[in-house]
C-alpha cells in the first residue's frame, strides 16, 4: 500500500482509508465481530487510516474502533469528528461549533476511543451560528495541548476554508466525491490545492450504488438511511441505475468490478486525495484494496468522463442540502 500526504504539516496516510460509519449505523444490520475483523484485515493489508465520528451510533462507533485498535494503536492514523449533535434516541439536534463544545467533544472522543491523542480531528459540519475562527481557534488549542495532531473540516465552502486556514493550518477537508458527486471540482478542489490542504473523499462509491450490487430500493433494510436519500428514490433511482450500468460495462471491459473502477478513478484524480470507502465486511474491503493496483490509461479515463461527466447523477446528495458546503 502506497502512502499519500494530507496537507503540508506532516500527516501521511495510506492511499486508501477505511470509513467505519456503517459498522454501527445507517446501512442496515451491524455485526461487531465482523466489523472488528474488517478493521484488523485493513491494517494487515496496509490501510492505516481509519475514519469515525462521535455521531455514528451515536457514540458507539468510536467505542468499536477503539476496541479494535487497542492493541495496535501504533499502526493507526485515527480520524474522528465532532459538531453534529444527536440525542440518545438517535435523533438529530443540529450543529454545534462553539469552543466549549469543541473541548468537551474532544475529551469524550478520547475516552471512547481509549487513546491519548487523535491524529486528525474534523469539524463534521460548519456551525453557521459560530464564526469559523472561533471553532478552529479552539481546535488549535487542542493541538497545542497535545490532544490532537492535525485538524480538518468537513463539507466546508471555499471562503470558510480560507478563513479557517488563517487561524491554523488545515490538513484535510472531507467532503463527498465520486463519479456521481463531482461538484467539488468546480471551486473546492482548486481552493484546496491553492491552500495546500489535502482532500478526503467520503462515499467514493456513491453510498454503495457504484458497486453495482444495488438493483432495487427493496435491496435496503427498513432502517437503511438510503431509503430517504433522493438519489435512491423513484425516477432518480432508475436514471442512476442506468449510469451504474455504463460503469459496469467499462469495468467488464477492464476485467475489474464496478466498485474498483470507481475507486481507481478517484485515486487517479491527484496524489492529494485519499478516499475512505466504508465497509463492514472483509470481502468488500479486499475488493476495494485491489483497486489500488489498477492503472487507468488516458483513453480509459476519457471513456469514464464520457459516461459520468459532472452532474450525471439524478437527484440531490441529501434531502436537505443546507448543512453542506457552507
Amino acid at each position: 500500500m502506497k502512502v499519500r500526504a494530507l496537507g503540508n504539516q506532516g500527516l501521511v496516510v495510506s492511499e486508501l482509508g477505511l470509513g467505519c460509519m456503517g459498522m454501527s449505523e445507517f446501512y442496515g444490520a451491524t455485526d461487531e465481530t465482523e466489523s472488528i475483523a474488517t478493521i484488523h484485515r485493513a491494517l494487515e493489508l496496509g490501510i492505516n487510516f481509519l475514519d469515525t465520528a462521535d455521531m455514528y451510533g451515536p457514540y458507539t462507533n468510536e467505542q468499536l474502533v477503539g476496541k479494535a485498535i487497542r492493541d495496535r494503536r501504533d499502526k493507526v492514523v485515527l480520524a474522528t469528528k465532532f459538531g453534529i449533535v444527536r440525542s440518545e434516541d438517535r435523533g438529530f439536534r443540529g450543529v454545534n461549533g462553539s469552543p466549549e463544545y469543541v473541548r468537551s467533544s474532544c475529551e469524550a472522543s478520547l475516552e471512547r476511543l481509549g487513546v491519548e491523542v487523535i491524529d486528525l480531528y474534523y469539524l463534521h459540519r460548519v456551525d453557521p451560528k459560530v464564526p469559523i475562527e472561533e471553532t478552529v481557534g479552539a481546535m488549535a488549542e487542542l493541538v497545542q495541548a497535545g490532544k490532537v495532531r492535525f485538524i480538518g473540516l468537513s463539507e466546508a465552502a471555499p471562503q470558510t476554508l480560507r478563513r479557517a486556514q488563517r487561524v491554523h493550518p488545515i490538513s484535510a477537508l472531507q467532503s463527498e466525491y465520486s463519479l456521481w458527486s463531482r461538484d467539488v471540482e468546480d471551486e473546492i478542489l482548486p481552493t484546496l490545492r491553492e491552500l495546500g490542504i489535502g482532500f478526503v473523499p467520503y462515499s467514493p462509491l456513491g453510498r454503495g450504488f457504484l458497486s453495482g450490487s444495488i438493483t432495487s430500493p427493496d435491496d435496503f433494510a427498513p432502517d437503511d438511511y438510503r431509503r430517504q436519500s433522493p438519489r435512491f428514490q423513484g425516477e432518480n433511482f432508475t436514471k442512476n441505475l442506468q449510469l451504474v450500468e455504463k460503469v459496469r460495462e467499462l469495468a467488464t471491459q477492464k476485467g475489474v468490478q464496478p466498485s474498483q473502477l470507481a475507486l481507481a478513478w478517484i485515486l487517479a484524480q491527484g496524489e492529494d486525495l485519499v478516499p475512505i470507502p466504508g465497509t463492514k465486511r472483509v470481502a468488500y474491503l479486499e475488493e476495494n484494496v485491489a483497486a489500488t493496483e489498477i492503472v487507468l490509461a488516458p483513453e480509459e479515463l476519457a471513456s469514464i468522463e464520457a459516461i459520468a461527466p459532472r452532474g450525471a447523477a439524478s437527484g440531490q446528495r441529501y434531502a436537505d442540502m443546507s448543512g453542506v458546503n457552507r
